[in-house]
């Protein structure tokens, strides 16, 4: 008997690797398919983190321009008559300035953004600090000013007082020493405040001519330019304007400096001697003229009749305003 034939193995094992083929490629794709998931994921994480920090650039960016303009409109808000105090808000407002310009450096560089919101909120700090240095100032100032007119009030009813009160004399001699020291403190700081101020208010004059005169018997002053033949001198000038000059009486001093160096001076006409505030010395003047200022245009004039000969030479004329040079010229007598 002859056995039936087994059936063909080979179709199987075609399929079989068929298969496995199928399986190796599906597991490629999907690896294929996690790397770019993964990769995709990544990418956009990274778009929301440059989108954050851009947002986040910007707002700092809208924070330091409104901290900044604020802290400028405060500052020149708080400017006024004092010259000590516009010059701290001066150089404040150029060390904000600076800062500003420094955090915007920081902000165009988005790896510097945690640097650049620390340094805004050092600005913020700064900016109060100013602020606060300025507010303390004014307020000082008020309290040296309240004080002093207290301290000139107390000392003119001890001096209208005091012959009536000399039983009291040693209780008031100590309260006066109080009000010394009180006053010396004061006058101290005053006086730095008040000599910036006091510069600032110098009266500049302008145009100044002098003229050698002779008076004649007719009456009649006529120039002339001979040492010889005169017996007066003749000085004009104009006042300029000023805005932080205060309307009322204002003195010049005028000075003529003869070839040798010397100051014509006669005190029954009227000249002296002024301390210069840029010096310190004491300087002698010829004559002193005192007019009603207005913050405007005056011509004013002086006239220097001593009765006496004049020398031949080169004459300096000086006009002086609350102890600093106002202005100067030259003249010659043959």
């Amino acid at each position: 008997m002859t056995n039936p034939s087994s059936p063909n193995p080979k179709p199987n094992n075609n399929q079989q690797r068929l298969t496995a083929i199928a399986a190796v490629v599906i597991v490629a794709l999907l690896g294929v398919l996690t790397v770019m998931l993964v990769n995709y994921n990544k990418r956009g994480k990274m778009i929301d983190q440059l989108s954050a920090q851009y947002d986040e650039s910007e707002q700092l960016k809208l924070d330091l321009e409104k901290q900044y303009y604020a802290a400028m409109t405060e500052l020149e808000e708080m400017r006024g008559s004092n010259t000590e105090l516009n010059a701290l808000i001066d150089q404040q407002k150029e060390e904000l300035a600076a800062q500003k310009e420094k955090i915007e450096g920081l902000l165009a560089n988005k790896g510097s953004l945690n640097k650049a919101r620390k340094e805004i909120e050092n600005l913020k700090t700064q900016i109060d600090q100013y602020l606060a240095e300025i507010n303390q100032l004014r307020e000082e100032n008020g309290e040296l000013t309240a004080r002093n007119a207290t301290l000139s009030q107390a000392n003119d009813s001890l001096g209208t007082n005091l012959e009536s009160q000399r039983m009291m004399n040693d209780e008031l001699t100590s309260k006066q020493a109080v009000l010394v020291s009180e006053k010396e403190a004061i006058e101290a700081d005053r006086t730095r405040l008040s000599a910036k101020v006091n510069q600032a208010s110098v009266i500049k004059v302008s145009g100044l001519e002098v003229k050698p005169l002779k008076m004649k018997k007719s009456g009649k002053a006529v120039k002339r330019n001979s040492a010889d033949n005169i017996d007066q001198i003749q000085i004009c000038f104009n006042t300029t304007k000023n805005d932080i000059a205060e309307e009322g009486p204002e003195t010049f001093l005028v000075r003529i400096i003869n070839p040798m160096g010397e100051t014509l001076a006669l005190d029954e006409l009227g000249s002296g001697v002024f301390t210069s505030n840029a010096t310190g010395d004491q300087v002698a003047y010829t004559q002193a003229k005192e007019i009603e200022y207005n913050r405007d245009v005056t011509n004013i004039c002086t006239l220097w009749s001593p009765g006496q000969s004049f020398q031949k030479g080169n004459y300096e004329v000086e006009i002086y305003n609350k102890g600093h040079l106002a202005g100067s010229g030259s003249f010659k007598l043959n």
